[in-house]
């Protein structure tokens, strides 16, 4: 006798969980221009390789001889699959059951999603759409009580979400409507990315227009508000742009921070000159010019991703490759602010140059930067209280660290172009300029006097000028060793691969020690 009955016992059940909330639940899933979880699951990983775990838990019903008529599955997905050969851990919400909520879900599915990633020491990517807390509002008649947030026993999968951060890449897909726990499970990432058309928000528009506050879903939480703010790293415009990225992100780290990133093969010669960085930065001090560009042009053709591009502005961050060994790139951004630190700008200093530390990536930054954001608005977002914080956030780095300096480096925020007190490699460009604070504007301050006394105040002010300009050279610091190197623009990218080289034995296997990594 064999154990065919049972097996079509389970075939019958795993068809049940197939179908999900059921045909028309799968067509409304559709005809809003949404992919059901098992269909987002197919397209982000690679082709056949999903392991399903627990694919016929749920909420099983019975005809009067206890024979199963129908199963509702749960509806939370999870398991291991492969994305570009690796091994992760992928988990995701079946908005066609009870909308993704947790009422209908079995908790210990998403909890041992995480508890697998981290144990495992393997990548987890979570897709996203529903509330995934506590219940709705009829649970507390259904449970005949209110449920307390974590409650007893109940903050198990807080913690392993918490330590995932600073174990394993996290991603989280938002796609649709996303609320509570669920907004949280999106935060709480490394790198976060919702589609044009999704919301997110810690309580959505019934309960906020309580407050006064009528607002649509996307006026409330769209991916412009939370790109904005930060909440959000990234919106795409559709799904399967949404796959795409989350797979190019993990292509540069490692599975663990106990690994280190790979180094893909590279076609692009490290020796490779731009001519255009020549003229690169323009001679006019007040004039704007285009970062990306710079960056683009000094790191291997195509491999510079940008994350968190619409908060933070004055900086850009992103991943790339130098001749195939991947790191962090900061860099200032002229256009906005002239790439002075405001207050949103070093809240994305902080989190990303911990993510550097925490997954062993050496940081290049490109530096542009006359300081603090000052003025009225900037004292009241306590940019100073910021600007400390990322300059800890940078001094607590122990990665190999590469500076170059293309144009201006003032104040206190010129000080965090580097950590302190230990080595790091540092370039400047011709087109550098440095010092405690700009000459426009302090020189009429501290020559007062003497202006004022000139016959001709406009030319005393001229001559001042033109004297204390030739005194701020770069080459006038180089001769004092005051900084290191001045450099043709040209040789910028054979120097950030010989960097890159150079840097490659120094990365440490492991935690970073004394550092959390925030989402």
């Amino acid at each position: 006798m064999t154990w065919k009955p049972e097996l079509d016992e389970l075939a019958r059940r795993e068809a049940f969980a197939r179908e999900m909330g059921g045909v028309d639940k799968v067509k409304r899933q559709h005809d809003q221009g949404r992919l059901t979880v098992r269909e987002r699951i197919g397209k982000l990983v690679d082709k056949s390789s999903f392991h399903e775990i627990g694919a016929v838990s749920g909420i099983g019903e019975y005809d009067q001889k206890g024979d199963l008529k129908h199963v509702t599955p749960a509806n939370c997905v999870f398991g291991r699959a492969r994305v570009d050969g690796r091994t992760i851990v992928v988990v995701g919400d079946d908005f066609t059951v009870r909308g993704g909520s947790a009422d209908a879900s079995i908790s210990a599915k998403p909890l041992m999603a995480e508890e697998m990633a981290h144990d495992f020491r393997l990548p987890i990517i979570r897709i996203i759409e529903g509330s995934g807390g506590g219940g709705s509002v009829k649970t507390i008649e259904t449970k005949g009580a209110a449920n307390l947030p974590g409650g007893i026993g109940g903050t198990r999968w807080y913690r392993f979400t918490t330590e995932n951060l600073s174990r394993v890449p996290v991603v989280a897909l938002g796609l649709g409507s996303v609320a509570g726990l669920g907004a949280a499970r999106l935060a709480a990432s490394h790198y976060s990315i919702m589609t044009k058309t999704s919301a997110m928000f810690v309580a959505g528009p019934p309960v906020v227009k309580r407050l006064g506050q009528d607002l649509s879903k996307q006026d409330l939480g769209g991916a412009d508000i939370q790109t904005k703010a930060g909440a959000i790293d990234h919106a795409v415009e559709t799904e399967e742009e949404a796959f795409v990225c989350a797979r190019r992100f993990l292509s540069y780290l490692p599975s663990s921070v106990y690994e280190l990133p790979p180094t893909l093969p590279c076609q692009d010669d490290p020796e490779r000159t731009e001519e255009a960085l020549m003229k690169a930065v323009p001679r006019g001090r007040r004039q704007v010019y285009k970062m990306r560009p710079i960056i683009d042009a000094v790191v291997d053709k195509g491999s510079f991703f940008e994350v968190a591009s619409n908060f933070g502005k004055p900086i850009i961050v992103g991943l790339a490759r130098l001749e195939g060994r991947a790191v962090m790139v900061l860099a200032s951004d002229p256009f906005h602010y002239g790439g002075s630190w405001t207050a949103d700008a070093c809240q994305k200093v902080v989190r990303w140059v911990d993510f550097a530390e925490t997954f062993h990536l050496p940081i290049v930054y490109l530096m542009d930067c006359p300081g603090f954001m000052i003025g009225l608005d900037a004292e009241k977002a306590a940019t100073i209280r910021h600007g400390v914080r990322a300059m800890a956030a940078v001094n607590q780095t122990t990665v190999p660290w590469c500076t170059v300096i293309l144009r201006n480096a003032f104040g206190v925020a010129g000080v965090v172009h580097q950590p302190a007190d230990r080595f790091s490699i540092r370039y400047a460009w011709p087109s550098a300029y440095w010092g405690s604070l700009p000459l426009e504007g302090g020189i009429e301050a501290a020559y007062r006097a003497d202006i004022d006394a000139a016959e001709d105040p406009a030319a005393k002010l001229k001559e001042i000028e033109d004297r204390l300009n030739k005194l701020r050279s770069p080459f006038r610091s180089a001769e004092k060793f005051w900084v290191e190197e001045i450099i043709d623009p040209r040789k910028t990218r054979s120097l950030l691969c010989e960097f890159a080289r150079l840097a490659e034995p120094l990365r440490k296997v492991g935690p970073p020690e004394n550092m959390t990594i925030r989402p």
